[in-house]
């Protein structure tokens, strides 16, 4: 059997992408429509630092704009490059049109070590390149909103939120420029967490499917699951919380930069993330066996592996080594195209990117119409639900004392059930509906036709028609 090739981020894209077109019956003309990224701008600016100009180079590519506004992160690495870029703004288009947030994909990123620079000047050099894609309306309420992405977070996003209403002070959704701000400048409860929590909606919709279960050779709920997790940031942290403490995973391996921690009987991932913020990495830590090779733990007996981090860690040189039977991709691209076909044909399951990690984009879509509607969510129907509920309960009391029964609510209850929704749990309900239908969604095409054998190929043609229905619409 030959072995496959390896490709680069943006062919894998383009690959997966052609096998699903394969099977739909698509005007050529639409296809490539489709296909192309619409534009990318490069932008080269300077920065005066510790006395003289220092010239960085960052980029914002268009994928698709059937719809619009486009989103998508701004990323800061020292391997961001135009292909890279147009690669993640590509899976963008695709992942906004699965979980339905009404937006074209779109991708940004300087190239840039975060690291080597104070805060100071993290934020003159972020500034000046939010005003270089502000100027030509590459970051706008109504055309381009940005988000955070590997190197940036919240702080980076109030700053270019600034920016813009600096730059623009008479527009009222000034805010809603960008997403992924602190709470205090617009941001929205739960946006921090929402990559991580999508991850464990994903998993548990994923639970409820017993033919996928079956494909996968696992069976049983999620509690006692042992998983292994590439990458404890963002989005790996609390994907791994969520699912040691709500859904009793075991966490057994944790895989880092500088080598990795194994523990058969589970890993505290609390203590992993604090022991890594201050030390900088897992080395000395003193509770886990520690592996030097951290890459290696990638291959350890399992039952889910996450890879939350960097592109192409699985590939055709370790694919056909891995021996977890369900792999949940919480970063963009973990697994290249030449590894996926090896896992395919091994039998593993993979529960694809645009999808496993849309629930950023998804939040992030609550807070640009929170942002738009100038009101926080819950705030004008809280206190009514609450009252509703009050009635209820007082009603239960009055029968219990007329009827002579004497039972009691429990006060646990009675405490949860009064209570309204807060915009955190207004949030974190909106996204597990967002998750549940879109993976029913590719459930459908992936267990009802015979020629789809894997997810990501029916996410693919999922979202593919979605967007051509759109482009169809606009008369194209």
């Amino acid at each position: 059997m030959s072995v496959p090739q390896e490709m680069s981020f943006r062919e894998s894209v383009d690959m997966m992408f052609n096998r699903a077109v394969a099977l739909m019956d698509l005007p050529p003309g639409l296809e490539e429509k489709i296909r192309v990224c619409n534009a990318t701008y490069t932008v080269r600016f300077g920065v005066r630092l510790r006395g003289q100009i220092q010239t960085f180079t960052g980029y914002r590519s268009v994928h698709s704009e059937h719809m619009e506004p486009v989103k998508g992160g701004i990323r800061f690495s020292l391997g961001v490059n135009q292909d890279e870029v147009e690669a993640l703004a590509a899976l963008m288009t695709y992942k906004c049109s699965l979980v339905e947030a009404p937006f074209g994909g779109s991708k940004g990123g300087l190239c840039i070590d975060p690291r080597l620079y104070d805060e100071h000047e993290l934020e003159l050099i972020t500034r000046r390149f939010a005003y270089e894609l502000i100027k030509r309306d590459l970051i706008n309420p109504s055309q381009n909103v940005p988000a955070p992405d590997m190197g940036t977070g919240e702080r980076e996003m109030a700053w270019i939120a600034d920016q813009y209403a600096r730059m623009n002070t008479t527009d009222i959704n000034a805010r809603a420029c960008v997403t992924g701000k602190p709470l205090n400048a617009g941001g929205i409860a739960g946006r921090v967490e929402a990559t991580g929590r999508g991850v464990q909606y994903a998993l548990r919709e994923f639970f409820r499917d017993e033919q996928g279960m079956q494909k996968a050779g696992l069976t049983g709920g999620l509690k006692g699951k042992r998983v292994v997790v590439q990458g404890l940031g963002n989005v790996g942290y609390h994907a791994t919380k969520f699912l040691m403490e709500e859904d009793g995973c075991i966490i057994t391996g944790i895989i880092e930069h500088d080598g990795a921690l194994v523990d058969a009987s589970g890993l505290d991932v609390d203590a992993v993330q604090k022991w890594i913020a201050k030390h900088g990495g897992i080395s000395g830590y003193p509770d886990a066996n520690i592996i030097e090779d951290g890459a290696m733990v990638l291959e350890e007996d399992c039952d889910i592996l996450i890879p939350a981090a960097l592109e192409g860690v699985i590939n055709v040189s370790n694919a056909d080594r891995i021996k977890a039977p369900l792999i949940i991709e919480a970063a963009n691209g973990p697994v290249t195209a030449g590894g996926d076909e090896i896992l395919r044909n091994k039998g593993t399951v993979i529960i694809p990117d645009m999808y496993a990690n849309a629930g950023g984009v998804t939040v992030s879509y609550f807070e640009w119409v929170k942002n738009l509607s100038h009101i926080r969510f819950g705030r004008m129907q809280r206190r009514q639900e609450e009252s509703r509920h009050q009635l209820v309960v007082d009603e239960l009391e009055r029968l219990s004392a007329d009827s002579g029964v004497g039972w009691q609510l429990s006060p646990n209850f009675k405490e949860r059930y009064l209570r309204g929704a807060d915009e955190l749990e207004l949030v974190r309900s909106g996204l597990d509906d967002t998750m549940r239908i879109a993976y029913q969604s590719m459930r459908e095409v992936w267990h009802g036709r015979d020629d789809v054998h894997d997810l990501r190929t029916a996410a693919y043609l999922v979202s593919i028609e979605k967007v051509a229905a759109s482009y169809r619409a606009k008369g194209l």
